[in-house]
């Protein structure tokens, strides 16, 4: 479980082929010796499993393992070394839960179709995937490549965020450019509500 607060933004330094599976390397600030094998640690959105860490040369790393079903449904198969990730530390009891509940279960790739800077901010214009559009509302929060935020207006399949300077500074956004592909993860509570209807109909 996570809050979609990014905590980190680590670089992608290796990438191996296993077959269906993908090890990747991240160098991070996560002090190594914290990190349990075993631990989740929220990647780019996907909740992946720490399976090693270390240092090389003073820079501390963790290494996941993507399998078939992470590499079908989100962008970490189009990772390149180098590439940047925002990533978070699974949450603990008593943690303060500033952004909204996360699970790390990605439901699929959306889009970037406009952005805007103005006054050290950016509005971005996101595409969802249709299926997806129904779980969206104003106002309500989505989780974007790992990043808890506000949706500001909903227009079918399209809809708008805006961050601060902040944000933008401490994460991957402030790279962000159209046509850029993102993970989301609609809200959880949206979801179940969705379902519930569905299951009285």
């Amino acid at each position: 479980m996570f809050t979609g607060l990014v905590s980190d933004v680590g670089r992608v330094v290796s990438i191996e082929d296993r077959g269906e599976l993908k090890r990747i390397r991240i160098a991070t600030a996560y002090a190594p010796e914290s990190i349990a094998l075993g631990a989740s640690i929220a990647c780019g959105g996907p909740c992946l499993t720490a399976v090693a860490t270390g240092r090389e040369g003073g820079q501390a790393w963790f290494e996941v393992d993507a399998a078939a079903e992470t590499l079908a449904r989100t962008t970490v198969g189009r990772w390149r070394v180098g590439a940047k990730v925002n990533t978070e530390r699974s949450l603990k009891i008593g943690d303060e839960l500033g952004g909204h509940i996360v699970t790390g279960h990605v439901d699929g790739v959306a889009r970037l179709v406009a952005r805007k800077d103005f006054d050290g901010m950016a509005r971005f214009d996101i595409r969802a995937p249709e299926a997806l559009a129904r779980f969206i509302a104003e106002k309500g929060s989505v989780c974007l490549d790992g990043t808890s935020l506000t949706v500001n207006s909903v227009n079918g399949a399209e809809f708008s965020i805006l961050l601060i300077p902040h944000t933008l500074a401490v994460t991957t956004w402030g790279e962000r450019v159209v046509g850029d592909e993102l993970n989301i993860e609609v809200d959880l509570m949206a979801r179940y509500a969705a379902r519930l209807v569905e299951a009285r109909a």
